[in-house]
């Protein structure tokens, strides 16, 4: 079963880390089905939030890659519902 769910990232150093982050989500494409970024040049932050469709397996190995790059906090909200 597949469920819908919103990882939420925060690159703290996005010049840093944008590549590598960039990379894992390209590697999941065949689950993410929209992506919406802001930057924050003066803090030198940016925001990204994926929608992704997939199995829990698929969306907790994207958030625990996304998650295991320095200076990127991720958090994830899963539907209760299956599709």
């Amino acid at each position: 079963m597949k469920k819908i769910a919103v990882i939420s990232a925060i690159l703290e150093e996005p010049e840093l880390v944008q590549h590598k982050f960039n990379d894992v989500v390209s590697s999941f494409q065949g689950i993410v089905k929209g992506r919406m970024g802001i930057p924050f040049d003066q803090e030198r932050i940016a925001i990204i939030s994926l929608t992704v469709i997939g199995s829990l397996d698929e969306i907790n190995n994207l958030t625990g890659k996304l998650g295991n790059i320095e200076h990127v906090i991720v958090k994830t909200a899963i539907s209760k519902k299956e599709i």
